[in-house]
């Protein structure tokens, strides 16, 4: 079965991205997409560590944001030990590691600037925090399930991964690490970090979405699991027709 076409837009979206985030300025490759991300991801806890210190705030969501934060950077971590994805084991120049840096993983630093600096008189208050830890908790879980489902499933058993954590949803693992962002923006309740947000998920998570489906779409079960599933949440009506058996989410 022949793939769909992509749109010329996210063709174009996808060439400037690949462009600044591994080729920008151009000369040798030291560097791979993903130390560069595990260098934010992991150095979050300390980043908001050294926030707290230098605005002497050690308030209830000043710790509550250092720990969801943190500990999904470390999360991440483990995931990159256990389950890698290749897609970001590429080797980028060191313009394209600034960029990567400044357009999307440094500006998730916001969040936590703006509510540990007190920029934001937002007092989030004890149902409002819960409500962030019950988010972000379900986030990290649904998004580590499905990179792991993932992983393991196309090591042994390349296809279309219908079933588990992609049986009523197409792209469970981008869900997740939206859940996840959400829950600091939340936190935060400030307009800045949903600003980033928009800018990341429509330039970046839409762009990848759209070509994972293009990718998907050369697979004979495509049309049918396609009409069933949703792209980030299940369809109301519920999931029927056909068989439920599948195989695994193929790149």
């Amino acid at each position: 079965m022949n793939p769909a076409e992509p749109h010329p837009l996210m063709l174009a979206l996808r060439r400037l991205s690949h462009h600044l985030s591994r080729d920008f300025l151009g000369g040798s490759r030291p560097l791979r997409l993903s130390w560069v991300i595990n260098f934010q991801k992991g150095g979050t806890a300390l980043f908001v560590l050294l926030l707290m210190a230098l605005y002497d705030n050690y308030s209830p969501a000043a710790w509550v944001y250092l720990a969801l934060h943190g500990t999904y950077g470390l999360c991440w971590l483990l995931k990159h030990l256990a389950f890698p994805d290749k897609a970001w084991d590429v080797p980028v120049t060191l313009g394209g590691a600034l960029m990567s840096f400044a357009l999307v993983l440094g500006p998730y630093w916001v969040a936590p600037f703006l509510l540990v600096s007190r920029l934001t008189s937002f007092e989030p208050s004890w149902p409002w925090l819960a409500l962030c830890i019950a988010l972000h908790t379900l986030g990290v879980a649904i998004m580590m399930a499905a990179d792991a489902q993932k992983f393991y499933t196309l090591k042994h058993r390349p296809g279309l991964i219908t079933e588990g954590m992609f049986k009523h949803v197409r792209h469970p693992n981008y869900l997740g690490e939206m859940m996840i962002y959400a829950s600091y923006a939340l936190l935060v309740g400030h307009w800045l970090p949903w600003l980033v947000l928009a800018w990341v998920w429509l330039a970046l998570f839409a762009v990848n979405i759209h070509f994972k489906e293009i990718s998907l779409s050369r697979y004979p079960e495509w049309p049918a699991y396609k009409a069933r599933t949703g792209l980030l949440l299940p369809k109301l009506w519920g999931y029927v027709g056909g068989s439920r058996e599948g195989r695994g989410s193929g790149v």
